[in-house]
């Protein structure tokens, strides 16, 4: 890697040979507790295609510690915040197994630079959606959803400049999306009767309201979330398989989760997730 940093340009090198050093030096970088900064310029990605060879070089990387992919998330799931970073579509990203907690979680805040968590609706997939089948549609997703429950999901941004990200959009999507997991509720099966793009939720912090918000802010159905994200994967040759979990974007703006707090959101008709930090 050090040979790679020496060169002025990436020409010569290798996709997948710059894919896996700078998913290397992201690794390094979280595993240090590094404060975020863009990749150098001969590592970061310059398309889209190739902010996504990093990611999954990346999430390769740290499932041999955090186990294998058990669901996706998405990233700038609002016109806002797409606006605010720089970019006009969402992003997707991916969950490992020992990241995904089951209400009520505990975790500690010495294990991330600064912790940031978002409150959401996730579904639980219970039929495939393969790859030959997409494009995908609210009505042939919701045939494939085994259950709908809230989650905090969380995320390390290690104390990001925002405004410099804006400078780097790609960047979100090589360091995946800055996902740390989830902590899910309880799955309702019997949830077709819900309006899931009416269902509000409220997030508080040590009782203390911080924030509420409704599904259809996850891109204006949370299944139509899923449909985007069953679609992505498609695109990249995988299916959304069943057992996979899907959060759908945050329905209210992210929040700094400190030591001594404890964090709760609530889906009217779908339970809550509760997180201590210690």
């Amino acid at each position: 890697m050090c040979a790679l940093r020496a060169r002025s340009s990436g020409k010569g090198v290798k996709p997948a040979d710059r894919s896996q050093a700078a998913a290397r030096r992201l690794l390094e970088a979280h595993e240090r507790r590094e404060r975020f900064r863009p990749l150098a310029k001969e590592l970061a990605p310059r398309t889209e295609e190739e902010a996504y060879s990093i990611q999954d070089s990346f999430v390769a990387l740290r499932a041999k510690r955090l186990g294998g992919i058990a669901g996706y998330k998405i990233a700038l799931a609002t016109a806002e915040m797409q606006r605010f970073v720089g970019v006009n579509a969402p992003q997707a990203g991916a969950m490992l197994e020992l990241t995904m907690h089951r209400t009520p979680a505990r975790v500690r805040a010495a294990d991330y630079v600064q912790l940031i968590v978002e409150f959401e609706i996730a579904v639980e997939i219970a039929e495939d959606l393969p790859v030959a089948d997409a494009p995908f549609f609210r009505s042939r997703v919701a045939r494939a959803v085994g259950g709908v429950m809230p989650a905090i999901e969380l995320a390390d941004d290690r104390e990001a400049v925002y405004a410099e990200l804006a400078k780097h959009p790609l960047e979100l999507i090589a360091d995946n999306g800055w996902n740390e997991g989830a902590v899910l509720g309880y799955p309702v099966r019997e949830w077709q009767s819900i309006d899931l793009a009416a269902v509000r939720g409220v997030a508080t912090i040590n009782g203390k309201a911080v924030g509420e918000g409704a599904g259809a802010q996850a891109m204006g159905h949370p299944l139509d979330a899923v449909a985007w994200v069953a679609d992505h994967l498609a695109r990249r040759g995988r299916g959304l398989l069943r057992g996979d979990v899907v959060i759908t974007g945050s329905l209210i703006t992210s929040k700094r989760a400190k030591e001594g707090e404890l964090v709760r959101f609530a889906l009217e008709g779908l339970g809550d997730a509760e997180l201590r930090v210690d």
